[in-house]
């Protein structure tokens, strides 16, 4: 399956077959910027190949026990590698070590509860008999599988979002070919080696490395994908919903999440957890706070804890246990952010802290003065940049927040049970935090957004009713 050299070489994973290929891509240490893997890169009869596999498998029989076994049997040796999943973690993406081993718990969690919904998946009886003419019917429904399921996965939490793909879809009784994403598939390639030795079924699961933009075309195009399943850009997204036709689509495509502190909020408690979910994985969260807005009441006290703990975060080696902060997944993403800050200061925004740009590596920044109209307000900055801004009224700042092309999560920081039920009624989000950020998120809740955030949920249990279609059986007596 791998060349074993000082840079290791990973093959392709079809039909239960790990697969070598001549032509390869590297995959950086994102600290070092040195090749610390390389990966096959697929091509279209690859691509062809597994989803062909993926189709085969579903003829043979899978139960929802068999499902749930291979499925925990995963999560216990993820609990078990959790060190070295979390160091290759720590290398490929960039987060601090603390943070990957994190991430590496969570994976394992989510596969154990899409283990357990494995044995859960149910119908309903539905009343037929109520209607005048049908006294002699009964009715039920029940879900089935939905068939190939194409998962195409981020760089930034690239290991749990691929078991959120991966876990529903297979606990449903689905295969699956996973296209990981190419900056970061190594934590993807060993999650397939533990599926393998879980007893997972040959076809099951594929795996297919290469370009992100060419693979995807080449799944679009074939016809024996069922559902696609997506967690990206909303260019990308629009894209695949578009090509994909009538075939199911679940999409999350990210935010600008917004978090509001009102007057009465506990204002350290606001602005620590405001710094600290602004800058996590150096930004790079869908749900990371980009905007803040605080009451005018305790504005200037807001500002001055949150630029404290953002003044003692530290950048550094991933792998250093004092660091608080990596490098960004690229140079070219930390430039982009370096020139979105540029073009708010131009505007009149003014840097509290940070904005400044060494490598790949950005400094947390916090910026005041901005209107709702700035790139760094408007679009998703997905960088360690967040913009505080104040307001009055209730009504005001509700409309701040939706004031966005996005919807995935926001936060309110507030004791008015008023103005808690006025958000709930109007903040118009896939969820709504209290005494918490945008960033809050357990991996069994429902989680997706509205507007150009996406569409459909993750969580295992709302995934496998994506992933599933329902039929009514009617009976007539």
């Amino acid at each position: 399956m791998a060349t074993q050299t000082s840079v290791r070489t990973y093959g392709l994973f079809i039909n239960g077959e790990w697969r070598e290929k001549t032509a390869t891509d590297d995959v950086l240490n994102k600290y070092t910027q040195e090749v610390a893997a390389k990966t096959a890169t697929a091509d279209e009869q690859d691509v062809k190949d597994a989803v062909q596999a993926a189709k085969t498998a579903l003829k043979t029989p899978f139960s929802p026990y068999d499902r749930y076994t291979v499925l925990i049997k995963a999560a216990a040796t993820l609990r078990a590698r959790q060190d070295e999943l979390g160091e290759v973690l720590a290398k490929e993406v960039g987060k601090p070590l603390a943070e990957c081993k994190g991430e590496v718990g969570r994976a394992a969690l989510t596969l154990e509860v899409s283990a357990e919904e494995a044995k859960r998946i149910h119908g309903e009886g539905i009343p037929v008999e109520a209607a005048p003419g049908s006294e002699q019917r009964q009715a039920y429904t029940r879900r089935f599988p939905i068939g190939v399921v194409a998962a195409i996965t981020p760089f930034n939490v690239p290991l749990n979002l691929v078991c959120h793909k991966i876990g529903p879809a297979l606990a449903a009784g689905n295969s699956v070919v996973l296209k990981p994403a190419e900056v970061t598939p190594v934590c993807a390639i060993l999650l397939t080696e533990i599926f393998e030795e879980a007893g997972l079924p040959a076809g099951r699961l594929n795996l297919i490395t290469g370009e992100g933009a060419t693979v995807g075309e080449w799944l679009l195009s074939n016809q024996d994908v069922n559902m696609f399943t997506f967690t990206g850009s909303p260019r990308v997204g629009q894209l695949i919903r578009e090509k994909a036709g009538l075939r199911k689509v679940a999409l999350e495509l990210g935010n600008n999440s917004a978090t509001i502190v009102h007057h009465d909020a506990d204002v350290e408690t606001a602005a620590t957890q405001s710094a600290q979910k602004s800058f996590n994985n150096a930004g790079q969260v869908c749900i990371s706070v980009q905007r803040v807005y605080v009451h005018d009441d305790i504005y200037e006290r807001f500002l001055a804890k949150m630029k404290e703990v953002t003044e003692g975060l530290v950048l550094g080696d991933p792998m250093d246990a004092a660091t608080d902060i990596g490098p960004m997944i690229a140079e070219r993403e930390a430039i982009r952010v370096e020139s979105w800050v540029q073009e708010a200061v131009d505007q009149g925004a003014v840097i509290e802290t940070g904005g400044k740009r060494d490598g790949v590596f950005y400094q947390p920044t916090i910026l005041t003065n901005v209107n709702d109209d700035m790139k760094v307000c408007r679009q998703e900055v997905f960088g360690p940049v967040v913009a505080v801004s104040t307001y009055r009224s209730t009504d005001d700042v509700i409309a701040r927040v939706n004031d966005s092309e996005y919807g995935l999560q926001a936060g309110l920081f507030t004791n008015d049970l008023a103005f808690t039920l006025k958000a709930i009624n109007e903040v118009h989000v896939g969820g709504l935090i209290i005494n918490d950020t945008s960033g809050y998120r357990v991996d069994h809740m429902p989680y997706g957004g509205v507007k150009k955030s996406g569409t459909g949920k993750e969580g295992p249990r709302y995934a496998i009713e994506e992933m599933t279609e329902e039929k009514i059986i009617v009976f007539n007596g």
